[in-house]
């Protein structure tokens, strides 16, 4: 196991790298190995193996992405999505962190998943959002909890662990269901809250779009109230959008003469402008209440936000001037006093260009014409001279009268003579063509 090699490739199985899989690779969290046997460590079960190959496949693909991308990353090694986010905060940045076995409680042991997932404060489990987290809190301190936002910081005074709600007399998923359920929320959010809260993910890994449904940038703010700083973060922010529409929705296309040229994979068809005012502070304690509604403005997308000639500088700040600007003001009037906490601008509304993709609202012509000989060569007629000595030869023979002129092992295209009239029939067809002659029809 200590040179144990990663195949890569189904179909070259030198493609791959070597690493040792008798140990975790990066952090590990918990435990670094199971319990002896027979007094030598059980280092090859079932799970630990699983979980050990891929903390060495996550720091691979971790290595190359800043080798050959130059990104940085964390990651985090776990069975299942919910875990891996938690376990991947523990350790950052650029590193990597594994969740080891136990998982179960077989054999008396203490599982490391309800330890983990036991030390963190009720509102830092993905899934369980902001307001599911206060109902909780109350409900296990049974008063309110005041939440407030200083400086764009959430403020809760009160922590409650996730051990603190779940081991609560009578805490039980029907429970949740009456606390957090209502209009507006899933039928079957008590079941999914106690899931998280006994690290149970049933959300699958999905692969990821060729195409995204929305591309945005944002960024919040301590104190954002006077229309030039609007302005200014504005410019910021399209100009970082512009960009990574240009990264993720743009390709090299290959044209006549080996030159390149460059094609869009999508148009948006919308931009939306979303912020996201302060509350107004309290006039006893000077804390302001936590925001949390966005509100929005959308438009159509201009379309020389599509033309590669002019800098992503020019771009960018001729669609603040001609678009966001307006959209801002149809949001906040300029002479009100304000105050935001967020600003996102976000391109939505997909419109997917012509390809070969079978999600494609069209065909690229183009690329057709470009693969014409390759798609089309094994129904292509060619004339050419077939040699005497090599020409597969004809058969002859007597089938109840009727005789055959055959190719020999290409039965479906057999022609059969009628002794009759002369006709030449396929197989399928002799019984219908006796039946002719014999009505004498």
């Amino acid at each position: 196991m200590q040179n144990t090699f990663i195949c890569l490739s189904r179909d070259d199985p030198t493609h791959g790298f070597l690493c040792d899989a008798s140990q975790f690779a990066g952090n590990v969290c918990g435990e670094a190995g199971p319990p002896e046997a027979d007094g030598e460590p059980a280092l090859y079960d079932n799970l630990r193996l699983r979980l050990v190959l891929g903390s060495h496949l996550a720091q691979y693909l971790r290595l190359q992405l800043e080798e050959q991308k130059g990104y940085t990353a964390t990651v985090g090694v776990s069975t299942n999505k919910l875990l891996s986010k938690l376990v991947g905060n523990v350790n950052k940045p650029r590193t990597q962190t594994t969740l080891a076995p136990p998982y179960s409680t077989e054999n008396a042991l203490p599982s490391n998943v309800t330890k983990f997932v036991d030390s963190h404060e009720i509102g830092r489990i993905p899934g369980i959002g902001f307001k599911m987290a206060q109902k909780l809190r109350e409900h296990y301190l049974q008063r309110p909890v005041p939440a407030q936002d200083m400086q764009d910081m959430v403020y809760v005074k009160e922590k409650v662990t996730v051990h603190q709600v779940r081991t609560m007399p009578e805490m039980s998923a029907a429970l949740l269901d009456k606390l957090l359920g209502g209009p507006g929320w899933p039928a079957d959010i008590g079941y999914k809250a106690w899931a998280l809260m006994h690290g149970v993910d049933d959300t699958e890994v999905e692969y990821v779009r060729e195409i995204p449904k929305q591309i945005s940038q944002e960024d919040s703010y301590t104190r954002l109230d006077t229309y030039d700083d609007v302005i200014r973060e504005l410019k910021i922010l399209s100009r970082s959008l512009v960009r990574r529409m240009r990264i993720d929705l743009v390709e090299d296309e290959e044209g006549g003469g080996g030159s390149t040229s460059k094609r869009w994979l999508a148009h948006p068809r919308t931009i939306r402008l979303s912020t996201r005012p302060r509350g107004a502070p309290d006039t006893v304690s000077g804390f302001r209440s936590r925001a949390l509604q966005r509100i929005s403005r959308s438009a159509p997308l201009p379309n020389f936000v599509f033309g590669l000639f002019d800098s992503v500088e020019e771009v960018a700040d001729r669609l603040v001037d001609d678009t966001l600007v307006p959209l801002f003001r149809k949001l906040h009037q300029e002479q009100s006093s304000w105050n935001l906490s967020l600003l996102n601008i976000a391109v939505t509304n997909m419109a997917e260009a012509a390809s070969d993709s079978k999600t494609a609202s069209g065909r690229d012509i183009g690329s057709m014409f470009k693969h014409q000989e390759e798609n089309l060569r094994e129904w292509k007629v060619e004339d050419r001279d077939v040699p005497p000595d090599i020409a597969p030869p004809l058969v002859s023979q007597d089938l109840d009268g009727w005789l055959s002129d055959e190719v020999p092992d290409d039965e479906d295209h057999v022609l059969l003579t009628c002794p009759t009239c002369g006709a030449q029939i396929l197989p399928f067809a002799v019984a219908a063509h006796q039946r002719f002659h014999e009505t004498g029809e």
